[in-house]
Formats: C-alpha cells, sequence, structure tokens
C-alpha cells in the first residue's frame, strides 16, 4: 500500500526530546515500513525516517528561533501532500483539522488521527460540518465531546518493542515525566512523593506559555530537597529515568487524551499511578499495570503499594496492548477499510455515468 503520512512541524519525526505526537508518527511509519508498505513523511528536514522524507522545513520549527509563523509552513506542506495526492492510496493526516476543506474536494482517500483534546465549545461546529471527514481517536474517551464526527476507530499508541528495555526490580525513587502546565499537576506528584517519604525525578518540557506558572507556583517546589529536575530527557535519559522507578506518577487534571507515558513506563515494567481522567482507565489495567486513583490519598496509598506489583506483568500488559505492530495493524484495517469503500463509490458512480451514456 502506498501511505502517505503528514506531521506536524513543529517537532522533527521523532523529536529530538519532548513531543508526542510526532513521536507516534515515526513509530508508526517505521512500522509500516517494515511491514513492507510503500511511506512517505511529509515533515520536518531534520526528520529521520526508513520512509521517502518530503522535508518541508529546514527543521523542527520549535528549535528554528528564526521561525515565527507556523501556519506558513503548514500550509506550504499541505500544497505539497495535495500536489502529489494521486501517488498514494490513503493519505493520514495528524493535523487536527486544518486540512479538511482540502480533503473534503480532493475525493482522495485520507483519514485523520486527533491526537489533542476535543473537549473544546469552538470545535463542535466545525466537526458537524465536516461530517464526511473521516477521523481516528486514540482512546474512546477522547471522543465523547464529538459523537457526531466520522469515526473511522479508535487506535491506541504503540512503541517499538524493543524501544524500552524492561527492569527486574524498580529503584528508589518516583518519577513525572511530561509538560510543566497546571493540566499535568507536577505539584501533586511532589505532594505524593514528600507524603511517602521517596525523592521524585521530574523530567520535564516547559513551553514559553506556561513559563509564568513554572515561575510562580512550581519553581519553588522544585528547591525542595527531595526534588530533582532533569530538564527535558532524549530516549536513552527516558529509559533510565522510568525503569529505574519505583512507580511512574501521572497526575493529571484534564481529559487525558492518551499518555504516551504511561505505555512507555509499562514497557520498562514500571507501574503507573494515575488520576481518573479521559484515556487512564483504558490505558492503565488497575492493580496490574498501576492503579487509578481519584484522590491525594488515594494516590499516596497507590504508591506506597506500587513496589508490591508484578514489573514483568507490567511489561506483559504493554507487549499484548501497546506495540507498534499492533498499532499499524490497526491502522492497516482502516485504510483498507476506506480505500475499499472509495473504490466501490467510484465504480457505482462510473456504472451510473455508462448508464446514463447508453
Amino acid at each position: 500500500m502506498k501511505i502517505a503520512q503528514v506531521a506536524p512541524l513543529y517537532e522533527s519525526v521523532p523529536p529530538q526530546l519532548y513531543g508526542g505526537t510526532e513521536r507516534v508518527v515515526s513509530y508508526l511509519t517505521e512500522e509500516l515500513v517494515r511491514q513492507g508498505h510503500d511511506v512517505t513523511l511529509f515533515a520536518s528536514g531534520d526528520s529521520v525516517t526508513s520512509a521517502r522524507l518530503v522535508p518541508i522545513c529546514r527543521q523542527a520549527l520549535r528549535l528554528d528561533e528564526h521561525s515565527i509563523d507556523a501556519l506558513a509552513h503548514h500550509v506550504l506542506s499541505l500544497e505539497q501532500v495535495f500536489q502529489q495526492a494521486g501517488d498514494f492510496n490513503i493519505l493520514h493526516f495528524h493535523l487536527d483539522y486544518i486540512h479538511f476543506p482540502l480533503s473534503r474536494r480532493a475525493g482522495q482517500p485520507n483519514v485523520t488521527t486527533l491526537h489533542g483534546r476535543l473537549d473544546i465549545p469552538d470545535l463542535a461546529p466545525l466537526y458537524r460540518e465536516f461530517g464526511d471527514i473521516p477521523v481516528v481517536s486514540i482512546s474512546d474517551a477522547q471522543r465523547v465531546p464529538l459523537p457526531h464526527a466520522r469515526w473511522a476507530g479508535t487506535v491506541y499508541h504503540g512503541l517499538p518493542e524493543d524501544l524500552l528495555p524492561f527492569r527486574e526490580g524498580p529503584g528508589d525513587y518516583l518519577a513525572f515525566l511530561g509538560r510543566i502546565s497546571p493540566e499535568k499537576r507536577v505539584d501533586r506528584a511532589i505532594e505524593i512523593a514528600r507524603r511517602v517519604g521517596l525523592p521524585i525525578r521530574i523530567a520535564a518540557k516547559i513551553d514559553p506559555t506556561d513559563q509564568q506558572y513554572f515561575n510562580e507556583e512550581i519553581a519553588p517546589l522544585f528547591e525542595q530537597p527531595f526534588v530533582e529536575y532533569l530538564g527535558e530527557v532524549d530516549e536513552a535519559g527516558k529509559a533510565d529515568l522510568l525503569g529505574g522507578a519505583v512507580a511512574l506518577l501521572f497526575p493529571i487534571d484534564w481529559r487525558e487524551p492518551f499518555g504516551l507515558v504511561m505505555i512507555e513506563a509499562m514497557a520498562c515494567g514500571t507501574p503507573v499511578v494515575a488520576w481518573r481522567g479521559g484515556s487512564v482507565a483504558e490505558v492503565i489495567s488497575d492493580g496490574v499495570s498501576g492503579f487509578v486513583v481519584e484522590d491525594l490519598d488515594a494516590a499516596v496509598e497507590a504508591t506506597m503499594r506500587a513496589a508490591t506489583l508484578d514489573r514483568r506483568r507490567c511489561r506483559e500488559v504493554f507487549e499484548a496492548r501497546f506495540t507498534a505492530s499492533r498499532m499499524a495493524r490497526d491502522y492497516l484495517a482502516i485504510y483498507e477499510s476506506l480505500t475499499s469503500r472509495t473504490s466501490s463509490a467510484r465504480r457505482h458512480d462510473l456504472r451510473i455515468v455508462a448508464q446514463q451514456e447508453a
């Protein structure tokens, strides 16, 4: 199958440091190539892939100090994609909704994975208007705010099986990995660590929009002696951080669409203590790969029990549900369904034209 993968341009594919969407695009692209498909990746020029790369901009926009207008680059990407659209069996977008008017008019089989939050009032009329555009959710919980969208399926994220090594025994600290932002609640993670009497290592990105929040509310918490801030970490640093932890803390305060870090921890055999919300109850097998909690007291109790969970069972949950090979198979089933439906519709249209001409 000839497949176009269209990535955001804010990070490279895969990202050098933090970046969930682009990381998933990379895992999917590489697995599709490994399975023998002809894949073209539209992404930033510093991306690394075994697919054919169409470089839209010189480097990831977040790392380019000269880039001011990110939208301009994404419009250029869409022009490149639709100029070549006829070369592909299907176009797979990871750009939210920016391409919808073009996809509607191009008539080429396409699908869009929605990676972000959908509980935003502005989105409802847009997805109602574009109810003909097939979209994929990354959890069943993610799609709840938009029941009228044309859902082609839910596909959970997956990681290459050999990406993060399994660690048999836990270390002596807790871990937090993600962004420093109000909805990620690193302050809760620090309070849990304080109450259970364990140090916490925090690897996190700080976006410019969250800098004031960090300065005013989080930076003072980082001054406590049991808190170690690592900044952003690469893949090797992530493996060390997660693999050596007693548990990953995921104390979110929003409707998390998926939460890639949860399955990264599972791959290492590290259980997750996570607040119920969004995808959490779908991803975590409660009492097996971690605990789903609803308040701080429950989180403290669960964290103290985390070391009793079988780390090998955590890894087995990952291998059964969250590998890149399973993710690719799920997407291929959707691709095949959409392309066969389009082919049937075209054959139907040709028959009508032939009957009219006769």
